[in-house]
């Protein structure tokens, strides 16, 4: 049996020719009936007794049905099956016979112990909307409701395709978050629904890439052919070729395009090919991790700014274009992006330059994700907890008092 706290698994069951067994004849059936139908399934109806409908649906063929109680071996070869007499022991003994047979059931007088849900079904355009909320069907429906009349007069913006964009070619450059689905911004969610190719970096929100459609070419940045060109070059040519082959392409990248992301790098070289470019921010991980850990990187009486720098140099090294001795002398919050490798050698050149040792550090693992985990320590003692957790990237780290206003995760 599933466990009653996981999602369900949205699918869309292929009936067509398939045998399906509905044990019941009842005001369920009636409702359910007509869609199995209009799936092309091979319904079998099995109870003593029938509303008119599905006796009527039984008359004129669209439905087989054997006018007696269930029994076992009835969900023999089926592909599906819905469950919804009046007898709960009828009821228990068939959906026991499913589970054996490793048969979607649907329970109708109890969904818990079901393997499978009826959404919330509706269909405009081509399209079928089928919205499912656990235990709520009420609010299923109105969801299923609201979408389909979005659809229907145009407030609901998803074109089922598109030609090639007025002006020429295009790219848009879209922040999607710090990596949770839902925090990309409503703009760059449509720009990838309407996308045909998506150039996505490893810290993208990967679960969005699950819901593009089958034609959508999804190209993961990190694996994109280098030959005699560097990693940032071959993505720029990238984005070119498929612009110029008539294709909506959307760069997908981490937190915001700007910070860290070598956004304009990527839009300059569009801007040489002639290529227009729609960029459109994300919210950074600096500052959304940090509330995801249940840290503020403000807070009255605390620290009155903040400061994020890039440490994926360390402060030794000659390419390093921060002035970590300044930094250390600041009151405020500093959060370090990219720096987990090197987070003891930028604890050491703080300590050195006047940051008190005891300074509390918090190092935020996957943050906003379901694998979020996060580590305290202070600058004496972050490099050798980060060993001894095994911390790895991606990893932000809070450095300031602010790490001890809220000990506890937000929620």
């Amino acid at each position: 049996m599933a466990h009653p706290g996981h999602p369900a698994y949205p699918v869309g069951l292929r009936l067509a020719g398939r045998r399906v067994v509905v044990i019941g004849g009842g005001q369920v059936a009636q409702r359910r009936l007509p869609a199995l139908v209009a799936a092309g399934a091979d319904v079998l109806l099995v109870s003593p007794s029938a509303t008119p409908s599905v006796d009527a649906m039984a008359e004129t063929g669209e439905i087989r049905w054997e006018r007696r109680r269930y029994r076992e071996g009835d969900l023999a070869g089926a592909w599906y099956a819905l469950i919804a007499t009046q007898h709960r022991e009828v009821n228990e003994q068939a959906s026991a016979e499913a589970e054996r047979e490793r048969v979607w059931c649907v329970r109708a007088d109890d969904a818990s112990a079901a393997t499978a849900w009826t959404p919330a079904t509706g269909r405009v355009e081509g399209v079928t909307v089928a919205v499912l909320t656990g235990n709520d069907p009420r609010r299923s429906a109105a969801v299923r409701d609201a979408v389909v009349e979005g659809l229907r007069d145009g407030t609901l913006a998803a074109p089922g395709h598109r030609g090639r964009a007025e002006g020429g070619p295009r790219v848009a450059l879209v922040g999607g978050g710090p990596g949770d689905p839902d925090l990309i911004t409503v703009r760059g969610r449509r720009l990838l629904a309407e996308a045909d190719v998506v150039i996505a970096d490893r810290l993208g929100p990967r679960d969005l890439l699950d819901e593009l459609p089958p034609h959508v070419e999804v190209i993961d940045a990190a694996k994109i052919p280098y030959g005699r060109y560097m990693a940032q070059e071959a993505i720029n040519n990238a984005l070119v070729e498929h612009a110029k082959a008539g294709k909506a392409v959307v760069r997908l990248k981490g937190g915001d395009p700007y910070v860290f992301g070598r956004g304009m790098e990527e839009l300059q070289a569009l801007a040489e090919a002639g290529i227009a470019c729609t960029v459109v921010p994300g919210i950074s991980s600096s500052v959304s991790v940090p509330a995801a850990a249940g840290i503020p990187v403000t807070h009255r009486g605390v620290a009155h700014e903040f400061t994020v720098v890039s440490g994926h140099v360390g402060p030794d090294d000659p390419r390093s274009l921060v002035d970590w001795a300044a930094l250390a002398r600041l009151t405020g919050t500093l959060v370090v992006l990219m720096g987990v490798d090197k987070i003891g050698l930028i604890a050491e050149a703080l300590v050195r330059h006047g940051r008190p040792a005891d300074t509390p550090v918090a190092v935020v693992q996957e943050g906003t994700t379901a694998n979020q985990r996060r580590v305290d320590a202070t600058l004496a003692t972050v490099g050798e907890r980060v060993r001894a957790e095994d911390v790895r990237p991606p990893a932000l780290i809070v450095i300031g008092e602010v790490v001890r206003v809220a000990a506890a995760p937000a929620t």
